[in-house]
């Protein structure tokens, strides 16, 4: 019997993926790098806690595009902390999933080769790959969660995860969130209004019961505890920042409203350096003073780095692309951050 097409009439194909458990065996968690992950989440979670007086600094390109130059990138870190670790805990922002209003390049694991291929299996093993390399260098890692199924592909790997301002208040990402196994921060939404970053840790810290998948690739019903360990990151909105003491004082409030943890983490970039990277190192320093006259609540801070400065559009021919130079949101160069941490780091040996 003939019948009329009734589903998937705009789809134009379905490519299949590896299974998580067949990209796990192919690219196996180490001895190295699973002591790396566990130490970074700990650490993260002392500081949360207050069990560790140290600011936590997620610093790193606005995405990850080439590899090569990220594992540079990573290499530096590794040497910066050596240098800054009596004040502050670096953890490497390794972001592969670009959030879009319209469009655009969507990131390292959607598009790895920069021409509209959209090869994600490619691009999840890359990203994979990547990690581990990081995770192999003893250098915890961030990222932001976007696709609620890549936590199955990489999650293993990442030690402290942020959910972006537009996905914050989706009832998908705060489910997926209350099963993540790092410490999760919720973005301020894009107008920012505090309350929907609030309202998120709330439902992430309690159990859900959503649609997944498994390690076999098999769509799941996915069963959670809750996440204990959200917090709120302010990244400024409406073109306006809100990293100021009013504004810290405000979310201090509100998170207090609502019995949860003053823990508060103020992201350099967005609003709140009005999207110009060159700006990155006022906020950090108006945060610094913030702790030294005794704020008790800012326990990190997000920082958009690479090592060229600015940003480039992404060329026809990809021989052209500057190293070290991102393809998404504008960055500091490797001198301006490697000179605002030591600042920092002089700055919080006097903290009280």
């Amino acid at each position: 019997m003939i019948t009329p097409d009734i589903e998937n009439i705009n789809v134009t194909s379905f490519a299949s993926m590896p299974t998580p458990e067949e990209l796990h065996a192919k690219l196996p968690l180490t001895e190295t790098a699973f002591d790396a992950v566990m130490r970074g989440r700990e650490t993260l979670r002392n500081i949360l806690d207050r069990k560790d007086k140290r600011l936590f600094v997620v610093v790193g390109p606005c995405s990850i595009h080439d590899p090569v130059a990220g594992l540079d990138y990573a290499r530096r870190l590794k040497a910066l902390q050596e240098k800054v670790k009596d004040t502050m805990y670096l953890v490497m922002r390794v972001y592969f999933e670009k959030p879009r209003t319209t469009t655009g390049w969507k990131g390292y694991i959607n598009d790895p080769f920069m021409d509209d291929s959209f090869r994600v299996d490619v691009g999840m093993e890359n990203a994979r790959r990547f990690l581990l390399d990081v995770c192999e260098m003893d250098m915890p890692t961030a990222t932001e969660a976007l696709d609620p199924i890549s936590p199955q592909y990489l999650g293993d790997l990442i030690a402290w995860t942020a959910i972006g301002a537009r996905t914050t208040e989706s009832q998908t990402h705060r489910e997926m969130s209350s099963g993540l196994s790092t410490p999760v921060g919720f973005k301020n939404g894009t107008d920012g209004d505090i309350s929907i970053a609030v309202n998120a840790i709330l439902s992430a810290a309690h159990p859900h019961a959503f649609l997944g998948i498994n390690g076999e690739g098999k769509v799941s019903i996915v069963r959670t505890r809750g996440n204990a360990y959200g917090h709120v990151v302010l990244r400024g909105g409406d073109g306006r920042p809100n990293y100021d003491s009013v504004s810290v004082k405000i979310a201090e409030q509100a998170l207090a409203k609502a019995k949860l943890p003053a823990n508060l983490v103020v992201d350099c970039s967005h609003a709140n350096s009005y999207k110009k990277p060159e700006l990155q190192p006022l906020v950090m320093s108006d945060v610094i003073q913030q702790i030294k006259h005794g704020n008790q609540s800012l326990v990190g801070v997000m920082i958009e780095s690479n090592i060229v400065g600015g940003n480039q559009k992404i060329p026809a021919d990809l021989s052209e692309l500057k190293y070290g130079c991102s393809v998404t949101d504008g960055c500091i160069g490797w001198e301006d951050t490697e000179a605002m941490l030591l600042a920092a780091h002089a700055e919080l040996l006097n903290r009280p």
